[in-house]
Parts: structure tokens; C-alpha cells; sequence
């Protein structure tokens, strides 16, 4: 391999990466759903198996209120029900 041309072969391959990464970066914030939270609102999370008494116990769990941060983030608070 020539020497002189190391440099464009890196860049091909560094322009494939970025392709790539911003493929995948489109196929996930196509599926994802934005949700808006208040300060004080509850949020439901899936329960853990160990959570789980048989099966017929529920699979979400609310025990976590939302927060939001001066920055508009959030934090969950643990309490509840």
C-alpha cells in the first residue's frame, strides 16, 4: 500500500463511520416518543423480576415522582403509593 494514499483511506473510513452513526441515531429517534413531564407527575417504570410476586402481578410499578431541574432535565424522586 502506498503511503500517499493512507491518509484519503482513513478518511473514507471516517466518513463511513459517521454515515453509519448518524443511520443509526435516525432509526432511534424515529421510534422514539417524546413525552413532556410537569413538576410533581408521576411516572410508571416496568418492575423488576424480582418485583414480580406470580405472574399475575403488574408489570409497571408507580412509585416515582418527576421533578424538573432549572435546566428543564429530570429527576426522579423515590415515595408514593
Amino acid at each position: 500500500m502506498n503511503l500517499d494514499l493512507l491518509d484519503e483511506v482513513r478518511e473514507k473510513a471516517r466518513i463511513k463511520a459517521e454515515a453509519l452513526k448518524r443511520r443509526v441515531q435516525y432509526k432511534y429517534n424515529y421510534k422514539l416518543r417524546p413525552r413532556q413531564f410537569q413538576v410533581a407527575d408521576l411516572v410508571m417504570r416496568k418492575a423488576h423480576p424480582y418485583q414480580l410476586e406470580n405472574k399475575l402481578s403488574p408489570k409497571w410499578i408507580v412509585l416515582e415522582y418527576m421533578a424538573l431541574n432549572e435546566r428543564g432535565g429530570g429527576e426522579l424522586f423515590k415515595g408514593g403509593f
